[in-house]
């Protein structure tokens, strides 16, 4: 159903008002886009102002551990052949900042919201979306978000019985185990190079086999299911058997895994294979994201890491050795505050790179590094690793906060 008919009540459209107003406030002050305070304060006002937004949109919720962002961005940009699109495109994607993003899209026909994992069931439940994606579930803020299992468990039980079509990827135990309570998924074969958190099955616990591409349970018989839809290699194969070629700015095989479940959820939506996918080429950066910056005469390309699973897709898409790597990591509360995870990523792949170590957790990064043999330098701030690193591009690489503070030093 298109948005001509208003569903806001007098007291919702004071919240959104209220909301607006609050959020403009908030910008002028230089406190960022305002779009967190604002749905606070709509909310306030009106806490049912979230599913009245809804009403009148298609709405397709995005979620996963890594890559809800970017995919989010891909689906909208498919979507738009069909019709207008609102998103929360700058990633505010709590209650708060959902609810804001939808208080602009009166004329809008679809809705593609990022949902932080933790509370995808709960907007699932206000918004009654047409399609969930699911991506992937791996540790991440391991003071704040629940063990994978758990998670999984928690979108189970709220996907039950869900209107909704789930396109889920087939390659990830946990997200089948979650999307599995659902009687309508859609499986797309997207890959899933981290593994570190499936090796156990998570329908009774015993040991997955991993025989190539395919997983299962050799003891419950819990296994892959078969996916209608898939990524090989620079192509999208629909369910007819139909290769569709992946043109896109955005680098890396995991940008390659989100094109081919963004073109699967834009098929739900009656927009072609063809059409999705050149529609997502326009995309070149995403919030700040792959953005190549000029600092100090040199090149920098923007990077965010936030989790083991994110640091190894990253690695694989930076420039080969000698390109000069910074990494600059914080543990603020929007990254979780616990570091352990730090352990858990493989530096020794980037041996061979002239290593610059920054952030206001530095000194375990470096103690980190040490342990996997790297060669490093610690520095103060950005300016001082810029002008330490040896000529060409230079990848930087950041998780979340540590990436904000980057950007706003770069002028991005």
């Amino acid at each position: 159903m298109s948005g001509n008919s208003d569903p806001l009540t007098p007291r919702a459209k004071l919240a959104v008002t209220a909301g607006k107003a609050a959020a403009a406030v908030s910008r002028a002050a230089g406190r960022g886009s305002g779009s967190v305070i604002g749905g606070r304060v709509a909310l306030k006002l009106d806490p049912d102002l979230l599913a009245r937004l809804a009403t009148h949109l298609d709405v397709i919720l995005v979620s996963a551990t890594n890559g809800k962002t970017t995919t989010t961005r891909l689906i909208a940009e498919a979507l738009g052949a069909a019709g207008p699109v609102v998103s929360n495109a700058l990633g505010a994607n709590m209650p708060a900042g959902i609810t804001s993003a939808l208080a602009g899209g009166s004329d809008s026909k679809f809705a593609v919201i990022e949902v932080d994992e933790k509370y995808l069931s709960g907007v699932a439940r206000d918004t009654d979306p047409k399609c969930i994606a699911l991506l992937n579930l791996s540790r991440d803020q391991l003071d704040r978000a629940a063990e994978t299992r758990m998670m999984a468990e928690h979108w189970r039980e709220g996907l039950a019985g869900s209107k909704a079509v789930v396109v889920a990827n087939a390659d990830d135990p946990l997200v089948v185990w979650a999307a599995s309570s659902s009687p309508n998924v859609m499986w797309v074969a997207a890959g899933q190079m981290w593994k570190d958190d499936a090796w156990s099955c998570p329908s009774c616990g015993g040991v997955m086999q991993r025989p190539g591409d395919d997983w299962f349970c050799g003891d419950c018989g819990f296994r892959r299911p078969t996916p209608t839809w898939a990524l090989s290699g620079d192509h999208v194969l629909d369910p007819h058997g139909s290769a569709w070629p992946i043109h896109l700015q955005l680098p890396g095989r995991a940008n390659k895994a989100n094109a081919a479940s963004s073109a699967a959820v834009a098929a739900v939506f009656g927009v072609p294979p063809q059409v999705a996918l050149e529609r997502m080429y326009k995309v070149q950066a995403v919030a700040g994201r792959y953005d190549v910056v000029q600092f100090m005469q040199r090149d920098l390309r923007l990077l965010l890491a936030k989790n083991p699973a994110g640091w190894l897709e990253t690695f694989s898409l930076i420039d080969p050795p000698p390109t000069p790597v910074i990494l600059s990591v914080n543990a603020r509360g929007a990254d979780g505050t616990d570091t352990s995870w730090l352990w858990d990523v493989d530096y020794t792949r980037l041996t061979g790179h002239p290593i610059f170590v920054l952030g206001d957790r530095k000194l375990d990064l470096a103690v980190r590094l040490e342990v996997a043999d790297q060669q490093f330098q610690v520095c103060e701030n950005l300016d001082q690793a810029v002008q330490m690193a040896p000529p060409g591009r230079i990848e930087v690489i950041a998780n979340y906060t540590a990436f904000q503070d980057l950007r706003r030093r770069v002028g991005n």
